[in-house]
């Protein structure tokens, strides 16, 4: 006789209302031996407070309903968090390791489909996919950084991308830093960490970060902004060497929105909108958009709220933002309690960043363009050329117009 688990009856009886439909055409056998193997994890995931949602008030709700696809779109948002939160718990053990060996095996150009009439030869790849990390200062990008190298690279412990928690509490990032987290020779992606932005200077933000977008980004690309003649002071010797032009310049392919929802909702309590405001109009800039996809939003230090306020500002930004919130959202915690990376000891957390960044190379891979030939390369001069020449004939009728003025007054 199989025994399912150590948990209690009832929570086995959760459990399998909330399997999907595939998993429910399983003999009866098969079906326990699933429960017997996911069970006991989720039960020690329980006890540790990794899946800290269930201890909301709806939780209970969400459990009796059963997972029927047709009526999803009848459930409140509240219930469709909790459902998702649900969806990564479930699949987080054995989905982490699958991800994990795609994320690895990845090159750039591997989930391109074909579409239009083109081949893979035809479109304009480049050699590594540039997922690029924005967000105002203090949103935990650095901190985001790390873990990546935690969950892909194994690296454990060891920080890559220096943070501003602990002591260093006034340190920004200066420079854009390129990170390879998979730790491979051979990886088909690269993270960038930028600096990050100020929420009363929103216009000068999206001014920078459409020069990002259009221009490019290299590693060690200083970001130089008004004020930072003091922070540099003790840099003066390292500016040179650091921002060399000789890094490859690099085509963003695809955006990451990073929130601290902790601190949005700290302001919003003290009816503060400027936060919330200034995330709306950096996550909607018209250079964040690519192949007609929102950026992918990732939120962090959700970890410092209650569970309520957790879901509830994760739902109030989303409707702000006109998103759904369950869709191409992730909340992420950097840190654990006690200061170090989140990796195997909260195996949700690993595999919501991990389905993060392999739904960024689905879009980034949707978006690559065809290759310009001869003849597009054409068409390109001569517009720019007329374009000259229309502004010198504009030029030289004003001139002429100024100078005709001129002597009809000495008349």
């Amino acid at each position: 006789m199989v025994e399912i688990s150590n948990c209690s009856i009832s929570k086995v009886q959760n459990k399998i209302k909330l399997l999907p439909p595939f998993l429910l055409k399983l003999s009866p056998e098969d079906m326990k031996s699933q429960l017997s193997s996911n069970d006991e994890d989720e039960c020690q995931l329980s006890r540790l407070g990794y899946c800290w949602w269930r201890s909301a008030a709806k939780f209970d709700e969400c459990v009796r309903l059963k997972l029927d696809l047709p009526h999803i779109a009848s459930l409140t948002p509240r219930l469709r968090v909790l459902k998702e939160l649900e969806r990564l718990a479930l699949i987080a053990h054995e989905g982490l390791n699958e991800l994990r060996y795609k994320l690895q095996m990845y090159r750039s150009g591997d989930f391109w489909v074909p579409t239009g009439g083109l081949k893979k030869e035809e479109m304009d790849i480049p050699p590594l996919i540039t997922i690029l990390l924005v967000g105002f200062s203090g949103s935990g990008k650095s901190s985001l950084v790390n873990l990546m190298y935690s969950v892909f690279g194994r690296s454990g412990l060891i920080p890559f991308a220096r943070t501003s928690s602990g002591g260093a509490t006034k340190y920004t990032t200066m420079y854009m830093e390129e990170h390879n987290v998979m730790r491979s020779m051979q990886g088909g992606f690269c993270v960038y960490d930028s600096r990050g932005f100020n929420y009363g200077k929103i216009g000068d933000a999206l001014e920078e970060l459409s020069s990002w977008m259009s221009d490019g980004i290299h590693h060690n690309q200083l970001c130089l902004r008004s004020g930072d003649d003091v922070l540099l002071e003790a840099d003066t010797e390292t500016v040179g060497l650091r921002s060399s032009s000789k890094f490859v310049q690099r085509t963003v392919n695809i955006p990451m929105v990073v929130v601290n929802i902790a601190e949005v909702h700290k302001a919003s309590k003290a009816s503060d909108s400027k936060p919330l405001e200034a995330t709306r109009e950096l996550f909607h800039s018209p250079a964040l958009r690519k192949c007609n996809e929102n950026p992918i939003l990732i939120l962090t230090h959700g970890d410092l709220l209650t569970t309520e306020e957790r879901i509830d500002i994760r739902l109030r930004l989303c409707e702000r933002l006109g998103i759904s919130e369950t869709n191409g959202v992730y909340d992420i915690v950097c840190l654990t309690e006690y200061g170090f990376l989140a990796e195997e000891s909260d195996p949700v957390t690993a595999y919501a960043l991990a389905e993060a960044v392999y739904r960024a190379l689905l879009i980034s891979d949707r978006g690559h363009f065809p290759k310009k030939n001869l003849q597009d390369w054409a068409v390109f001069v001569l517009s720019w050329l007329m374009f000259f020449m229309g502004a010198l004939f504009s030029f030289l009728a004003d001139l002429c117009s100024k100078l005709g003025q001129r002597d009809r007054l000495k008349h």
